[in-house]
């Protein structure tokens, strides 16, 4: 298995406010995300002491005994908010469940009335007194990196910098707090998370404890993903691959068991979902079809796309 060192990208160039450190970030952002679908982040502008604080949290909740976890899963909420148990997400196309257990918090709406049907409420962890403050500033931090990153997109794309921030303002974004227990027997499969693509605009990925994670590249090869420490992990997701006409890749990847030795460990992961309003339009850009790149998808809102993928990955019912 190779490793694989992601290109790495700086957001303070895109923020800075030189015109040339800004269409530099642009250039790259976009060459990787055509290429790969994969790139790592420095000075995202997500406090690392959020990070850091959240991790302490999400590691004390984890280690709760299961019948105190179970009073925060909610399976009329399709995994959306709450504690979801061991077992019960498996990917596209897969019988065996990932081996893992999570934790979805969702959009803290500001400003005006959304159904809760869409946005039901986040749910209140009483056991870590910390946990749900933690969890609104890391969520927060995530969105503001996610939309400059967006932004950058944007203009990479030619639709105007802000396109994507009143589809993403309140959109149905998801913090997931996800731990793989320690491996006590012969495993059934290499794999703690079969190979997947992510459904959303695009993913942010803290980088801590993030050994396992691999891609698959356009040869058919695994590759180990290693990203500088502090640095977030980003990636295309289906929806930003769907609207862009294929031209940006949502990349296959995945999370394999560590070697032997390592098995006693737990490994602990803080992805970002950044999703947008379920009325956003998926429809391909009329700028990325053409006789070279046919329409290779049919028009469909983020809501309809959403709710067919969580039926396929057996977090939601018909």
């Amino acid at each position: 298995m190779s490793q694989h060192t992601i290109p790495i990208v700086d957001l303070s160039d895109f923020t800075s406010g030189d015109p040339q450190r800004k269409q530099k970030f642009v250039e790259e952002l976009g060459k990787a995300f055509e290429d790969i679908g994969f790139v790592s982040v420095r000075n995202h502008g997500v406090p690392q002491e959020v990070i850091d604080n959240y991790y302490d949290a999400i590691k004390e909740f984890f280690a709760k005994p299961r019948e105190v976890k179970k009073k925060y899963e909610k399976p009329e909420l399709a995994g959306q908010r709450g504690y979801t148990s061991f077992g019960k997400e498996t990917a596209k196309g897969y019988d065996a469940p990932d081996l893992k257990e999570f934790w979805q918090m969702g959009q803290i709406v500001e400003g005006e009335e959304l159904s809760k049907a869409d946005y039901p409420d986040n749910i209140y962890v009483e056991d870590v007194p910390a946990f749900n403050d933690l969890g609104t500033k890391l969520f927060k931090g995530f969105e503001g990196s996610a939309r400059e990153l967006l932004r950058a997109i944007a203009i990479h794309l030619g639709i105007g910098e802000f396109y994507f921030d009143k589809h993403i303002h309140n959109g149905n974004s998801i913090l997931r707090a996800i731990h793989y227990p320690p491996i006590t027997s012969e495993p059934k499969s290499a794999i703690r998370a079969e190979q997947h693509e992510d459904i959303n605009l695009i993913t942010l990925l803290v980088g801590a404890s993030a050994e396992g994670l691999q891609l698959l590249n356009r040869n058919g090869e695994w590759l180990d993903i290693t990203a500088p420490e502090g640095c977030l992990v980003i990636n295309v997701g289906d929806m930003l691959q769907r609207l862009t006409n294929n031209k940006l890749k949502s990349t296959t990847h995945r999370v394999v068991n560590p070697p032997r030795e390592k098995w006693h460990t737990s490994r602990y992961s803080i992805p970002f979902f950044t999703h947008p309003r379920s009325e956003m339009r998926l429809d391909c850009l009329p700028s990325c079809v053409d006789s070279r790149h046919p329409l290779a998808y049919e028009p469909i809102s983020a809501g309809e796309y959403l709710n067919e993928r969580l039926i396929e990955i057996g977090l939601k019912t018909k």
